[in-house]
């Protein structure tokens, strides 16, 4: 018998979205909704909703709730009995290559209305300090489909606004990180190249540029010299290679490719010649597109920018080819990042090795070599994921073994940051022996961060914010101390966005952008802050501080593509020539990744609703759809 039942409703619902294609409900569409007076009071209302307020459509198995973060700003805008939502529920399949798309209001299947009684009635708290409301189930030929939903917001029956959800990464916080002091400022990620600051690391980055003649492989003596001597003159072993290798866009694709590989592993050998461990290498190979549109700006040939790839291959051949020689010579090239690591002269040492040689050192006062053997232990506790090790390291607590103490406790931290409270309490005890000690100083602050961003116990704001500034008085330099109050508000302003606090979290992110451009930023930085930025809805704010981070052929493939989901939902960006060659770079850093920007916003994509767009759609079908 409940089987029978599960069928009729079943087939109930499946008679409504046959009739929603017929009379699309009671709905009233309207020609511009914008000046219906009847929406007058949406429009309004939706101009006036705190950026802060955020709404979606979650599909759980196979039914649709509306989800939004603040749930009396919902409850007041379904006021009337006529209030309410529909869903249209829109499958990929409407964007298939072969199929012409309509311009019909409806992209899909419009499922039967909710009003406002159901709606607010149905509001339950969920996940993320959220609520949400059933809006409706999905249709059973559907199921199978990728699908998204788009929201037709009703206002007394009307249709006042259809809004695609597309889907944006943010995230509340990720600290910039601050470092920690060992001997030296040293920085948890190695993401961070900090060789402007003059700051010994353990990790260093070194990048240089190759140029090849046109279909050779092997590269000149005078062009990879500065290679070499850099490699000479340093005590770093090449930890890892990365050479992205590029050729010029004539000649077929798959003879570039295989000329860029042969480019690569050139390289590599070489390299490898300097040192006996084996270096982890990289090769990534693709045309030189970004280069190509932008050099024939300048030339007779501009309007080339406006064909596809194929269509401009074809057209490079011949009087062509050597007319734009003059650029494509300055196209074929190497791109080499070496990750160098700093060499160890007791890395072949065990650990209870080590630990006996450093209480030694202690012992006899040599408190310098005791600090490089230190490190070297350092390298292989980690291996270990536990710091229990270093309860064996015998060191007095004198003023004269500071240095060594204070590395002691900080690598734990630096370990795990479970352990920042502990660190805290050691370094508070360091702080009596030597009060003026900069590291101590500076470590106390970076762990005190944890420990107020986890609630561990209360931190006085203004008394934090005064350690940090007080800083300087002890040597730390303005753009560390800066970094470190731009994380203050980082913090700051997700303990007010929980409050819903939202002036004084403007406050704090006012600060952020007025600050952050005081202090050198990894590109892991500038990410980290842009995806803050749109947390916050600051997505102007979020694009402009990566506007002249993505324009260069070697900009970074995590920043290039967070951008295109920033900017790729605007019209007006896709159909400048500057973006096209962006997309074009895009394709060429990873192909799989861009086609991904087309799923479903509920499968990692942005939404493949940007399909509505020619150009889009074009380039769509000519990389991402296998022939």
């Amino acid at each position: 018998m409940k089987k029978i039942q599960i069928f009729v409703v079943l087939a109930l619902m499946c008679l409504n979205y046959v009739n929603a294609q017929n009379n699309a409900f009671d709905i009233i569409f309207t020609q511009n909704s914008r000046q219906d007076a009847r929406c007058t009071y949406f429009n309004n209302y939706f101009k006036q909703k705190p950026k802060e307020v955020g709404f979606s459509i979650q599909r759980e198995n196979d039914k649709l709730y509306f989800v939004v973060t603040d749930k009396n700003w919902a409850i007041q805008l379904f006021k009337k009995s006529g209030d309410g939502i529909a869903i249209d529920v829109v499958s990929k399949k409407r964007y298939d290559c072969n199929n012409i798309i309509d311009k019909a209001q409806i992209r899909g299947t419009l499922l039967k209305p909710v009003y406002a009684k159901q709606l607010v009635r149905g509001f339950k708290p969920t996940i993320g300090n959220r609520f949400r409301t059933f809006v409706g189930t999905v249709p059973t030929d559907l199921k199978e489909d990728e699908l998204e939903f788009n929201i037709l917001f009703l206002n007394n029956k009307v249709l006042c606004r259809y809004q695609r959800i597309y889907n944006l990464e943010s995230y509340p916080w990720d600290l910039l990180d601050m470092g920690i002091y060992l001997d030296s400022l040293v920085y948890k990620t190695k993401k961070i190249t900090n060789t402007e600051d003059k700051f010994a690391t353990k990790y260093k980055k070194l990048k240089f540029i190759i140029p090849f003649q046109k279909n050779k492989s092997e590269y000149l003596p005078e062009d990879i010299k500065p290679v070499y001597d850099s490699l000479r003159l340093t005590d770093f072993n090449i930890k890892k290679i990365n050479i992205k290798a590029y050729s010029s866009i004539e000649g077929s694709l798959e003879r570039n490719l295989e000329l860029q590989k042969q480019r690569g592993n050139s390289i590599i050998k070489s390299l490898q010649s300097f040192q006996k461990p084996d270096i982890e290498t990289e090769i990534s190979t693709s045309e030189n597109w970004v280069e190509f549109l932008n050099d024939i700006s300048k030339t007779n040939y501009k309007n080339l920018k406006k064909l596809s790839k194929k269509e401009i291959k074809q057209k490079v051949v011949g009087t062509v080819s050597n007319d734009l020689e003059i650029y494509l010579k300055n196209h074929r090239k190497a791109v080499i990042t070496l990750d160098l690591e700093k060499k160890d002269k007791y890395k072949d040492i065990s650990i209870s090795l080590l630990i006996s040689t450093f209480n030694t050192l202690i012992a006899e006062d040599n408190i310098d070599e005791a600090l490089v053997v230190q490190n070297s232990f350092f390298e292989k506790l980690k291996k270990e994921s536990s710091p229990n090790r270093l309860k064996e390291l015998t060191v007095p607590k004198q003023l004269k073994f500071v240095p060594v103490l204070n590395k002691n406790s900080i690598i734990k931290y630096d370990m795990n940051l479970s352990y920042a409270k502990i660190v805290f309490d050691e370094l508070k005890m360091l702080e009596i022996l030597d009060p003026n000690n900069k590291k101590v100083k500076y470590n106390l602050v970076v762990t005190k961060f944890i420990i107020w961003r986890n609630n561990w116990e209360n931190i006085n704001e203004k008394n934090f914010k005064k350690q940090i500034t007080d800083l300087k008085k002890y040597g730390v330099e303005k753009h560390l101390i800066d970094r470190m109050l731009v994380n203050f508000h980082i913090v700051k302003a997700e303990k007010n966005m929980r409050a819903r606090e939202y002036d004084a979290k403007d406050e704090s992110v006012e600060f952020i952008i007025d600050t952050y451009e005081n202090f050198n930023l990894s590109n892991y930085d500038y990410l980290s802050l842009a995806q803050f930025l749109t947390y916050y809805s600051d997505l102007d704010e979020a694009t402009f501080l990566l506007d002249d981070k993505v324009t260069s052929i070697t900009v970074d493939e995590d920043l290039l593509f967070y951008y295109l989901n920033l900017t790729i939902t605007n019209n007006y960006n896709v159909a400048s020539d500057n973006y096209r060659t962006m997309m074009l770079n895009a394709i060429n850093l990873n192909k799989t990744r861009f086609c991904k920007l087309f799923n479903s916003s509920l499968n990692d994509g942005v939404t493949f609703q940007l399909l509505e767009d020619e150009y889009l759609r074009k380039t769509y079908c000519e990389n991402c759809i296998k022939e």
